[in-house]
């Protein structure tokens, strides 16, 4: 048995695989002391070794991972497992997004990061959410309820917060506002994608992935090139450090 757990900046994802198959996951909030958390979700298992990545991973190996791999790696091998024809991963998570370019044997040929700032992130859309009012959760519906082209003009978190504020003093819907905040993520991840270059099937990982909107306005700009996203898509990174973990 092989545990992958990637410890991020907002929850914890275990992956469990055994003789090839991915037998069993959690997903948990990473609370204020998640090192704590992290021993409580694997400690019902009994492993041969554990791999950790993330954002904690060398905590997580100071204290009980037998070794550590980097993000990239993670989501490369995490993504090929569920979509073997994958050539590029887009994983959105709470404090950075990557894009991912893959070689036919599934091997990293480059990759970008926006990890400066929060714009574009997990982090992004949930403060935003919190701004016009909306849960997580309702924040991508109410996007999907608006076509308006209004569009949020900064990308810095701070700055764009007050723009939005500024929108709803306007009296502009909240899910018109709700739509330009999606729509300038998507614009962010876009410009990376055409900077890194598409090729092949497209695999979109982290929690962000869950964002109704994100995904239909992502489809549309990718136009014929197909998206693809696992059931849990939060767990790629896990998953990858789990296979890892059998080489």
């Amino acid at each position: 048995m092989k545990v992958g757990i990637d410890l991020g900046s907002r929850t914890i994802k275990i992956a469990i695989i055994q003789h090839g198959r991915l037998v069993d996951q959690q997903l948990a909030e990473s609370s204020f002391n998640p090192y704590d958390q992290a021993l409580s979700m694997i400690k019902k298992y009994k492993t041969r070794k554990i791999v950790a990545t993330g954002y904690g991973r060398h905590l997580a190996q100071k204290h009980f991972a037998h070794e550590v791999i980097t993000e990239i790696k993670a989501h490369a091998i995490g993504a090929r497992h569920f979509f073997p024809a994958c050539r590029t991963v887009i994983d959105i998570g709470g404090q950075d997004s990557k894009v991912i370019s893959l070689d036919k044997k599934g091997r990293i040929s480059n990759f970008l990061m926006n990890d400066k700032c929060a714009a574009g992130t997990g982090r992004f859309l949930e403060i935003m959410a919190g701004a016009l009012g909306f849960t997580l959760d309702e924040f991508g519906l109410a996007a999907l309820e608006s076509d308006s082209e209004e569009g949020i003009n900064s990308m810095c978190t701070v700055f764009a917060e007050s723009e939005v504020i500024s929108m709803k003093n306007q009296g502009i819907p909240a899910r018109d506002i709700a739509r330009a905040v999606h729509l300038s993520v998507v614009n962010r991840i876009t410009g990376m994608l055409n900077r890194i270059g598409l090729e092949g099937e497209i695999v979109f990982s982290g929690g962000v992935a869950r964002n109704p909107c994100i995904v239909q306005m992502l489809r549309e700009r990718l136009g014929d090139v197909t998206l693809q996203s696992p059931p849990a898509p939060d767990i790629v990174g896990a998953v990858g450090a789990a296979i890892h973990a059998g080489e």
